[in-house]
């Protein structure tokens, strides 16, 4: 395991360029250039019968941009981010550290890229604390320990997992219940989904696309997202498509339409 410092220690790097990776595809989506042929290969096969790829992956950025925001100006300085995946600008932490210097963040993924990477996670306020733990969210309680040697899990805590638990279909809401356990009250709860509320049948094709690549895949329909969230107070506007999550005009994705953003997004507090 990294430690928080972002060091490789004792970590073999093994990249498997010749395989199709969820976190490079989402890369690509977003324009960016950490990814190899057999990324690009198996976005386009996802693209062709999913063509909101692009703008689903860009309205997930803005809602995590748009949630740290609110959560930072409410007064929480402290986050903590589980698949972060390929850094890239503007950040969770630089978003938190914009508006409370002093906030710690620390960032937690299991591919093996993301920490070749890390460094440009660590790239904070002299205020504040970034950090980056090679962690799995299906090995929570590991993980949690490593967050610990940053975080104060007395004090509240965001927790983000924006776009991730599709990729985990089968224990999703089994690790989101004993996180949210773990997390004090005050603790803010930040969630991103594929649903195949909007899109069912390119969902559909998507999901096997995914699956033929390697990695499995389920989307949720509103019902099932909102389980994620159970005892805990939402705040509004409730649960919806990450572009109706509080929309700001300074994300540009306010034309993006509910099938082209085909996730649901939600923040709640353990009250």
């Amino acid at each position: 395991m990294t430690d928080v410092s972002g060091r490789t220690d004792g970590v073999e790097v093994n990249l498997d360029i010749h395989l199709a990776h969820s976190a490079r595809m989402y890369d690509f989506y977003l324009g960016g250039t950490t990814n190899f042929p057999a990324d690009r290969e198996a976005a386009g096969r996802a693209l062709a019968v999913f063509p909101y790829a692009r703008s689903a992956a860009r309205a997930n950025r803005a809602f995590m941009r748009r949630s740290t925001r609110l959560l930072a100006r409410s007064g929480i300085r402290q986050f903590l981010d589980i698949g972060t995946g390929i850094p890239t600008s503007p950040n969770l932490h630089e978003v938190a550290q914009r508006i409370a210097p002093d906030a710690a963040v620390v960032y937690a993924d299991n591919d093996p890229i993301v920490l070749l990477h890390a460094q440009a996670l660590l790239r904070g306020t002299e205020q504040g604390v970034t950090a980056y733990v090679q962690g799995d969210v299906r090995e929570p309680d590991a993980l949690l320990e490593a967050a610990a040697r940053t975080l104060d899990f007395d004090r509240p805590v965001a927790l983000s997992m924006n776009a991730l638990l599709h990729f985990v279909p089968d224990d999703a809401h089994r690790i989101t219940e004993g996180l949210k356990a773990r997390l004090p009250r005050g603790s803010a709860l930040v969630i991103s989904h594929l649903t195949p509320d909007f899109a069912p049948d390119e969902t559909a094709r998507l999901i096997q696309v995914y699956t033929a690549a390697g990695t499995p895949v389920a989307a949720c329909t509103r019902d099932r997202f909102g389980e994620f969230f159970t005892g805990w107070d939402l705040l509004d506007p409730g649960l919806v498509a990450t572009t109706r999550w509080n929309p700001s005009p300074e994300d540009d994705t306010e034309h993006i339409t509910d099938a082209g953003a085909s996730c649901y997004g939600a923040v709640a507090v353990r009250p």
